[in-house]
């Protein structure tokens, strides 16, 4: 089904209301995983709708210099996914849990490097007064949610690693290069965005 060419606040509201219905699961280690959490920030703008990304700091341990959402692990003090994406948020990039309506949830991201993501798409109300965490945050950046909605700014790439054929998402917009979870996550949400359920 194409993609509304220019997508409102209501209408993302109506496409996700099945998602908001789902309960807030616990955050719990499981084999091998660390559970996290990320915000897909929707942010309201006048000119239409943009999802907000950053691009990490190139001296981090896990994904550095990579295009992601706001987000991290989940600490003791997270009950829920939510919780973790909400003090993440704020944390790194200032978004206030007050400004963020909650829409849903998207279906978990496994990575390479163990961690077990829970995507929350959620409706940011500017204006955002942003404050970027120096030590995980390099920048920010903002991408129309129509663009990313429409499939045909998506590829799949494949790589050997170990001998074995890795195939993965990549969006590229304006000389940053979106991949990895990131970009399977910006497909579920697409994906849910798109379907008629």
């Amino acid at each position: 089904m194409p993609a509304a060419p220019s997508p409102s606040a209501d209408w993302l509201r109506q496409r996700l209301a099945a998602r908001r219905a789902l309960p807030d699961a616990i955050l719990r280690a499981e084999a091998e995983t660390i559970p996290a959490a990320v915000l897909v920030p929707i942010v309201a703008r006048a000119s239409g709708l943009t999802v907000l990304l950053t691009q990490r700091t190139a001296h981090l341990r896990d994904h550095a210099g990579q295009v992601s959402f706001p987000g991290g692990r989940c600490e003791t003090r997270d009950a829920t996914a939510i919780d973790t994406a909400l003090r993440e948020s704020q944390e790194e990039v200032g978004i206030e849990a007050a400004q963020v309506e909650v829409l849903g949830i998207l279906p978990e991201h496994h990575t390479s490097t163990g961690f077990r993501i829970t995507p929350v798409v959620g409706l940011v109300a500017p204006p955002l007064n942003l404050r970027l965490d120096d030590f995980e945050v390099a920048e920010i950046f903002e991408v129309p949610l129509a663009f990313l909605l429409d499939a045909a700014n998506y590829r799949r790439e494949t790589v050997i690693v170990d001998g074995q054929p890795r195939s993965f998402w990549t969006v590229p917009w304006r000389g940053y290069f979106i991949w990895g979870a990131t970009a399977s996550i910006l497909v579920s949400l697409r994906d849910a965005l798109s379907s008629r359920a």
